[in-house]
Order: structure tokens, then sequence, then C-alpha cells
């Protein structure tokens, strides 16, 4: 299982790093990945469950309540 990823692995770097702009497009890959996770999280996906719940048991009923009331 480890081999064969690791030869995916390889087979996609090897790729990208044959191809004329294979180093560019990591970089910008890399700075896409940045933007979304970091930069982003920021400002759109505040944490809800603290700013609403004191401690981590309030946390977990509200959110098992969420998943089974399906409504």
């Amino acid at each position: 299982m480890v081999n064969t990823l690791k030869n995916i692995f390889n087979f996609y770097k090897e790729g990208f790093l044959s191809m004329n702009v294979g180093k560019k497009l990591w970089i910008i890959i890399g700075i896409k990945l940045f933007i979304m996770f970091a930069i982003l999280k920021v400002f759109f996906f505040q944490d809800f469950l603290s700013s609403k719940f004191n401690n981590d048991k309030d946390k977990s009923e509200y959110i098992i309540e969420q998943i089974t009331n399906l409504n």
C-alpha cells in the first residue's frame, strides 16, 4: 500500500518536474493552497462553537443535537 502511494506520488512529481512550467506550476499551487487555507479561513470561517459555548461538553451536545435533528 505504501509502495503504491509512493509510486503514484513519484509519477506525478516526475511529470510536473519534467514539464517546462513544472516548478512555476508547483509554486502557483502552493500559493493557492496557502490563500485557501490560511487567509480565507481567518475571514470567512470563524470559530462558531467557541463563540457560542464555553466548554467542550456544551459544544458536543450542540453538535449531537444538530446531527440527530436533520429536519
